[in-house]
Protein backbone atom coordinates (compact mmCIF):
# COMPACT_ATOMS: atom_id res chain seq x y z
CA UNK A 1 0.00 0.00 0.00
CA UNK A 2 1.27 3.42 -0.93
CA UNK A 3 1.37 6.17 1.67
CA UNK A 4 -0.28 9.33 0.38
CA UNK A 5 -0.02 12.77 1.98
CA UNK A 6 -2.77 15.37 1.63
CA UNK A 7 -1.58 18.42 -0.26
CA UNK A 8 -3.06 21.75 -1.28
CA UNK A 9 -2.57 23.28 -4.71
CA UNK A 10 -3.07 26.97 -5.29
CA UNK A 11 -1.98 29.59 -7.77
CA UNK A 12 -2.76 30.34 -11.36
CA UNK A 13 -1.53 29.37 -14.78
CA UNK A 14 2.25 29.66 -14.83
CA UNK A 15 2.72 29.75 -11.04
CA UNK A 16 1.29 26.86 -9.04
CA UNK A 17 2.30 25.96 -5.51
CA UNK A 18 1.80 22.81 -3.47
CA UNK A 19 1.90 22.70 0.34
CA UNK A 20 1.50 19.81 2.75
CA UNK A 21 -0.73 20.62 5.75
CA UNK A 22 1.04 17.93 7.82
CA UNK A 23 4.53 19.17 6.87
CA UNK A 24 4.94 22.93 7.33
CA UNK A 25 7.81 24.23 5.24
CA UNK A 26 7.68 21.43 2.67
CA UNK A 27 6.54 23.13 -0.54
CA UNK A 28 6.83 22.74 -4.29
CA UNK A 29 6.26 25.01 -7.27
CA UNK A 30 5.65 24.55 -10.95
CA UNK A 31 4.52 26.32 -14.10
CA UNK A 32 1.77 23.73 -14.53
CA UNK A 33 -0.19 21.68 -12.03
CA UNK A 34 1.50 18.52 -13.34
CA UNK A 35 4.94 20.03 -12.84
CA UNK A 36 4.07 21.28 -9.35
CA UNK A 37 2.82 17.82 -8.36
CA UNK A 38 5.96 16.13 -9.69
CA UNK A 39 8.06 18.57 -7.66
CA UNK A 40 5.82 17.91 -4.64
CA UNK A 41 6.52 14.18 -4.91
CA UNK A 42 10.26 14.92 -4.94
CA UNK A 43 9.96 17.34 -2.00
CA UNK A 44 8.05 14.73 -0.01
CA UNK A 45 10.67 12.08 -0.79
CA UNK A 46 13.47 14.48 0.19
CA UNK A 47 11.68 15.25 3.48
CA UNK A 48 11.60 11.54 4.35
CA UNK A 49 15.26 11.02 3.40
CA UNK A 50 16.45 13.98 5.49
CA UNK A 51 14.18 13.15 8.44
CA UNK A 52 15.41 9.54 8.54
CA UNK A 53 19.02 10.72 8.15
CA UNK A 54 18.54 12.97 11.21
CA UNK A 55 17.11 10.02 13.19
CA UNK A 56 13.75 11.73 13.60
CA UNK A 57 10.26 10.29 13.19
CA UNK A 58 8.39 10.86 9.95
CA UNK A 59 5.12 12.70 10.47
CA UNK A 60 2.27 10.39 9.42
CA UNK A 61 -0.27 11.75 6.93
CA UNK A 62 -3.63 12.98 8.16
CA UNK A 63 -6.76 11.43 6.69
CA UNK A 64 -7.60 13.47 3.62
CA UNK A 65 -11.18 13.86 4.90
CA UNK A 66 -9.88 15.92 7.84
CA UNK A 67 -8.01 18.51 5.75
CA UNK A 68 -9.74 21.86 5.31
CA UNK A 69 -9.26 24.03 2.27
CA UNK A 70 -9.41 27.77 1.74
CA UNK A 71 -11.06 29.36 -1.30
CA UNK A 72 -8.82 28.90 -4.35
CA UNK A 73 -7.12 25.76 -3.01
CA UNK A 74 -7.53 22.28 -4.44
CA UNK A 75 -7.07 19.26 -2.19
CA UNK A 76 -5.11 16.32 -3.63
CA UNK A 77 -2.96 13.54 -2.27
CA UNK A 78 0.68 13.05 -3.17
CA UNK A 79 2.22 9.55 -3.06
CA UNK A 80 5.37 8.89 -1.09
CA UNK A 81 7.52 7.02 -3.60
CA UNK A 82 10.62 5.89 -1.73
CA UNK A 83 13.29 4.90 -4.22
CA UNK A 84 15.41 1.95 -3.14
CA UNK A 85 18.09 2.27 -5.80
CA UNK A 86 17.62 -1.43 -6.64
CA UNK A 87 16.07 -2.58 -9.88
CA UNK A 88 13.60 -5.43 -10.11
CA UNK A 89 12.59 -7.26 -13.25
CA UNK A 90 8.91 -7.29 -14.20
CA UNK A 91 7.50 -9.21 -17.11
CA UNK A 92 4.49 -7.48 -18.64
CA UNK A 93 2.38 -8.17 -21.67
CA UNK A 94 1.17 -4.97 -23.36
CA UNK A 95 -1.00 -4.28 -26.34
CA UNK A 96 1.22 -3.87 -29.39
CA UNK A 97 -0.05 -0.33 -29.97
CA UNK A 98 0.73 0.66 -26.38
CA UNK A 99 4.20 -0.85 -26.70
CA UNK A 100 4.81 1.15 -29.90
CA UNK A 101 3.63 4.32 -28.12
CA UNK A 102 6.04 3.70 -25.21
CA UNK A 103 8.89 3.03 -27.63
CA UNK A 104 8.17 6.21 -29.59
CA UNK A 105 7.75 8.45 -26.56
CA UNK A 106 10.86 7.06 -24.88
CA UNK A 107 12.87 7.69 -28.04
CA UNK A 108 11.42 11.20 -28.48
CA UNK A 109 12.37 12.10 -24.90
CA UNK A 110 15.83 10.49 -25.07
CA UNK A 111 14.91 7.89 -22.44
CA UNK A 112 15.03 4.13 -22.26
CA UNK A 113 11.67 2.34 -22.29
CA UNK A 114 12.23 1.38 -18.65
CA UNK A 115 12.99 4.96 -17.62
CA UNK A 116 9.93 6.19 -19.52
CA UNK A 117 7.55 3.66 -17.92
CA UNK A 118 8.94 4.45 -14.44
CA UNK A 119 8.63 8.20 -15.07
CA UNK A 120 5.05 7.83 -16.32
CA UNK A 121 4.02 5.65 -13.38
CA UNK A 122 5.36 8.25 -10.93
CA UNK A 123 3.70 11.04 -12.89
CA UNK A 124 0.32 9.32 -12.92
CA UNK A 125 0.63 8.50 -9.22
CA UNK A 126 1.34 12.14 -8.45
CA UNK A 127 -1.73 13.23 -10.42
CA UNK A 128 -4.02 10.75 -8.67
CA UNK A 129 -6.48 11.83 -6.05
Amino acid sequence: MTTRYPALIDGESGTYGVTFPDLPGIVAMGKTIDEALMHAESALRDYVIETEKDGEKIVPPSPIEEVRTEPGQTLVSVPLVQLSGRSVRMNMALDEGVARFIEGEAHRRGMTRTAYVEWMARRIAAMGG
